[in-house]
């Protein structure tokens, strides 16, 4: 355990990627492979592989319990430590500094540990295995245990860069590592794959979901027509919740653009139940009536339900609607060309039995005025936009590419991550209600807006819990946050401003929902907005 806190001492340190992912590959090589498994996973800031839905369910309040009791210090002390560091690591290796002694602990051990603590219910029973841990760590160790534990590793070492030190540790082509980890979901598993040269057998498997294919923003027909100059498919973009299932005889599986499994959509599972075969589609969950998709907020009453409603689903009935096949009768389509993969789905669809799946409608367009014309019937059937894909392309999880484009209704939403909070006035005097939000440029985050309106009394609650523990500084009655709350937000146009870092405002901005389904990595980027601004002008003078 020692000997990985000095790594990852090691990586913060370095602002150079290549230096990262070179202090990597040299502690895989210097270690066991069963170690190297648990260092790649624990170096992506997980305690459990992507593919799994464990969690340790346990609250920030219980760490500092813990760390209370250890340390002898009291709520008061540590809580001026906790401001000054903005992390419950750092401030745990500020107040342990008597723990100089390292662990005879290894990594295994460590991932063990969480393993049990996962398993345990009862708090009591957390509490006591948080404490019997840190008594055996060095105050640096428990640091980075907690870090861990919180999900807050914070070295700059993202998962691509392990991928890359897996590679250069084993001299395996990296493109095989990125593939085999996409279809595995276990960045340690792939470790042993790595050692034992086998990466190539890793295959597609039913029911362990892999990371949805993503689509690049487009700046209308033109950008189209230059993107691709033979044409290409183009698909509505519906405003649904982006889904993955799973069909193997007569278990059905939904799972979430995140990997977590869906359960608030019951009624779906039967008519696909019914289609024969074993599958994995690509679509979206819908709601849906009268032939035509009904808004997001339609089916928000949905989430987060743990029963069946016959109220809420008559009011927003919902469908299943499939753009693409993954996996059919034990055959993998990922390196099929669309255009045959479609035709698949078709004929897959075609043995649906009901309404209840749907086919995404799609065009081949070639000419400006084909996009045009599919972009605006797209629009008038109330939905985003088009998603217009190459007919060739094949499906690469989890990348962006020039292979899909996305052309969405001008100055309508952005997907931004919370910077900063302050509390509300009025009724909301007591609560976290206004929030500074951010888009992305490469590493950085600039600010962009603030929004006061859009999410209900019972989300701004848990959000406020959420927000007091994540707080990392202050400015009077502003309070700076860790980004990791992503929120789409609509607003009415963008203008120039040197209020925020950005060099733009949204004007009227309003929050639309609380995307748990992205990561702040997902969030829109400088050059989007630039280019909303653009078109803005555009569309102002009567050029566009």
């Amino acid at each position: 355990m020692n000997a990985f806190v000095q790594l990852c001492e090691a990586i913060a340190a370095s602002s150079k990627k290549s230096e990262k992912v070179r202090l990597a590959a040299d502690f895989f090589r210097a270690v066991s492979s069963q170690e190297a498994s648990v260092a790649a996973l624990f170096l992506t800031g997980r305690v459990f592989p992507r593919r799994e839905e464990r969690v340790l369910g346990i609250a920030g309040s219980l760490l500092v319990r813990a760390l209370l009791k250890i340390s002898g210090w009291n709520k008061v002390q540590f809580a001026e430590v906790y401001r000054r560091h903005g992390d419950l690591g750092s401030a745990a290796d500020d107040i342990l500094q008597a723990h100089t002694w390292p662990s005879p602990l290894k990594l295994p051990e460590i991932k063990d540990w969480f393993q049990a603590l996962a398993k345990e219910r009862r708090r009591d029973s957390k509490l006591r295995k948080l404490e019997e841990m840190l008594r055996q760590l060095s105050a640096i160790e428990t640091k980075y245990v907690l870090k861990l534990a919180t999900g807050e590793l914070r070295i700059g070492m993202k998962e691509s860069l392990v991928e890359e030190a897996i590679a250069q540790a084993y001299q395996q082509p990296l493109p095989l590592i990125e593939r085999a980890n996409m279809l595995c979901g276990d960045i340690g598993e792939i470790v042993q794959w790595a050692v034992a040269g086998k990466l190539q057998t890793v295959e597609l498997q039913l029911f362990r979901p892999i990371s949805v294919m993503l689509a690049n923003p487009a700046d209308g027909s033109g950008e189209l027509i230059a993107s691709f100059p033979n044409g290409a498919i183009a698909e509505d973009k519906y405003d649904g919740i982006r889904a993955q299932v799973h069909k193997q005889g007569e278990r059905v599986e939904f799972y979430s653009r995140t990997l977590d499994r869906i359960t608030a959509f019951p009624e779906l599972a039967e008519p696909l139940r019914k289609i024969p075969g074993d599958f994995i589609l690509d679509g979206e969950i819908v709601a849906w009536r009268d032939n035509r998709a009904l808004p997001f907020r339609m089916l928000q009453p949905r989430l987060g339900r743990n029963q069946f409603d016959l109220f809420v689903t008559a009011e927003a009935p919902i469908i299943f609607m499939a753009f693409d096949i993954l996996h059919r009768d034990g055959v993998n389509l990922l390196d099929t060309p669309l255009s045959e993969r479609r035709k698949q789905l078709e004929a897959l669809q075609s043995q649906s039995d009901g309404p209840a799946v749907h086919l995404a409608q799609s065009i081949l367009c070639e000419t400006a005025e084909q996009y045009d014309q599919a972009f605006q019937e797209a629009v008038q059937r109330g939905n985003e936009g088009l998603i217009v894909k190459a007919a060739d392309s094949l499906y690469l999880p989890g990348r962006r590419g020039r292979f899909w484009l996305k052309w969405k209704k001008p100055l309508a939403k952005l997907d931004v991550v919370v910077t900063a909070v302050e509390y509300g006035h009025g009724k909301r005097h007591g609560v976290l209600s206004d929030y500074t939000f951010a888009i992305r440029d490469r590493e950085r985050l600039l600010d962009i807006g603030k929004a006061y309106s859009g999410l209900t009394d019972v989300e701004i609650h848990e959000l406020t819990t959420f927000f007091l523990q994540k707080i990392t500084g202050r400015e009077g009655g502003r309070l700076q946050v860790q980004p990791l709350v992503v929120l789409e937000v609509a607003f009415n146009n963008l203008q120039k401003s040197r209020r925020y870092e950005s060099g733009f405002a949204l004007r009227f901005p309003r929050i639309v929902r609380f995307r748990q389904d992205k990561t702040p990595a997902e969030i829109d980027t400088l050059e989007t907005v630039k280019m909303i601004f653009e078109r803005q002008n555009r569309l102002a003078a009567g050029t566009a």
